[in-house]
């Protein structure tokens, strides 16, 4: 038998996890922005921002909807300390200034991919989701053998998930029109890098697995 990571979805081993969209860090009132004139906004994040509304998020609701139609666990994870100080995140957010106040808005999902009532969103305080929750305990008690992973920064946390899933056994599939970071170049040099551990295919060739 040859193993191979580019198998299709098998509907009732997969999840789908959606990293970091959320009001922090999409949102342009998010804390990340704060203090930044309209000038520097747009000189720093006013592409991202236009990738974003333009393809990204509608592609993002695009997987959540047909993931949801066809029964594929859909998960997300944000940047959210377990106190409101921030006391508890990690070294590396306490340098960088990242604080997301337990329980605040920016913790939240954005408004356009806002989560089911009965989807489970996991805060963490660290680059990996795998690092800080306990999401390896949850895809396996959902019976989770492949993960797909939609989210921001390409380059950051979304790498970071792929990295850790595939070491801890996962079958991993990187949506890349569905995952975005602050340039070109830094997207596409990810999605090159990460080549190796993952399946990569467009929102449309997952849509079209989906339905068939």
């Amino acid at each position: 038998m040859t193993l191979t990571r580019n198998l299709p979805l098998v509907v009732n081993q997969s999840a789908i996890l959606f990293i970091d969209v959320q009001n922090f860090s999409v949102h342009r009132d998010g804390a990340e922005f704060n203090g930044l004139n309209e000038a520097d906004f747009s000189k720093s994040y006013g592409s991202f921002f236009t990738e974003m509304k333009s393809r990204i998020i509608p592609n993002m609701q695009l997987l959540q909807s047909a993931c949801r139609n066809a029964g594929v666990e859909v998960m997300y994870t944000t940047i959210e300390s377990l106190t409101k100080d921030g006391r508890d995140r990690s070294l590396d957010y306490k340098i960088t200034g990242f604080n997301v106040p337990k329980g605040s808005w920016d913790a939240k999902v954005i408004d356009e991919l806002a989560p089911g009532e009965d989807e489970i969103c996991l805060p963490k305080s660290s680059s990996s989701v795998f690092v800080s929750t306990h999401i390896d305990y949850v895809l396996r008690n959902l019976g989770v053998k492949q993960l797909v992973i939609s989210g921001v920064l390409t380059d950051q946390c979304v790498e970071s998930a792929i990295r850790d899933a595939c070491d801890l056994g996962y079958l991993v599939t990187q949506v890349t029109d569905a995952c975005a970071t602050y340039s070109t170049g830094r997207h596409e040099n990810s999605i090159a890098t990460i080549n190796g551990y993952c399946r990569q295919i467009t929102t449309q060739q997952l849509l079209d697995e989906l339905a068939d």
